[in-house]
């Protein structure tokens, strides 16, 4: 059982963590913020405020913050002065509520998005997966995904979470920004045959939602968002190592802090959103983890 401290709490629902610059920056969905912090907890600060929803975040090669606005499909910009511009318009790619988040080396966010309606019980459908370059200009590059959740992208290889599809997704990127190569990555059990969502779940050996960088060995944090807890995982599937997140669910994680080290999770009793929207208990926890982030 791993030491975990609390980070911050009486939040409503907080997703996409990221280690940027010695602070940690995660958004809290219900009240609209994208906030950062030290790891310790203290010196917090909103760093946006996004009335459509955030999401993912990331930072273009300029050190300007990008955000996944969810409801509108939109991708946003915080400008040096603090204003937030609309940096990409994904409507016209998806009607689906984006998701999380990746920004490469090259300034390139790869995004993807739920495909139905999950807080209203619809059918599952599959979704896809866009690219928005840096000037803003965006383009479908994967189709037939299962809600693509947390990813990584070092500007070489995109390795994207599918969370009702058990498993992990990775393509090589092309000198042109397109995918190719698509292949699993980490495969936890076979894919669900059915639409409904609860059979689907229930199926599910690992639901993974949010994902760390790499670690120095390759391995990545996986947050398990069906059995509260984060897994470390090899290329292929092997769990070398598991976090218990006790009652909690674990909806995303980051590895950071100033030796690599440390692993911040985001818990909450649960993800709907009747449950979460007037709720405030949702917390940013961290432990301590051998293998550090690779440099």
């Amino acid at each position: 059982m791993s030491e975990l401290s609390v980070v911050l709490e009486k939040q409503s629902f907080l997703e996409g963590p990221r280690w940027f610059g010695g602070r940690v920056f995660v958004s809290d969905f219900y009240t609209h913020r994208v906030l950062s912090l030290l790891p310790d907890g203290s010196d917090v600060r909103v760093e946006a405020s996004v009335p459509a929803q955030p999401s993912g975040t990331g930072l273009l090669p300029d050190g300007r913050l990008l955000i996944a606005s969810m409801r509108d499909q939109r991708i946003l910009r915080r400008e040096e002065d603090g204003t937030v511009a609309v940096h990409a318009e994904l409507a016209g790619l998806t009607m689906s509520v984006l998701n999380d988040m990746a920004v490469d080396p090259q300034g390139r966010a790869w995004v993807g998005c739920f495909g139905f309606d999950l807080m209203g019980g619809a059918a599952m459908q599959p979704a896809v997966l866009m690219r928005v370059d840096p000037d803003g200009t965006a383009e479908i590059v994967a189709e037939d995904m299962l809600f693509p959740n947390g990813t990584v992208a070092d500007g070489e290889t995109v390795i994207v979470a599918e969370s009702f599809g058990n498993r992990m997704t990775a393509f090589d990127v092309a000198a042109d920004g397109s995918l190719t190569n698509r292949r699993e990555w980490a495969t936890f059990g076979p894919a669900p045959q059915t639409t409904d969502l609860g059979e689907a779940l229930g199926s599910l050996a690992v639901v993974p939602d949010g994902i760390a960088e790499p670690d120095r060995d390759g391995a990545i944090w996986v947050a398990d968002a069906g059995n509260k807890r984060a897994v470390r995982v090899l290329e292929g599937g092997e769990i070398t190592d598991e976090i218990s997140t006790g009652d909690d669910e674990c909806f995303a994680v980051a590895l950071g802090g100033e030796d690599g080290r440390t692993l911040f999770l985001a818990c909450a009793p649960s993800f709907l959103e009747h449950e979460r929207r007037h709720t405030r208990d949702a917390r940013l926890l961290s432990t301590r983890v051998g293998v550090p982030l690779a440099l």
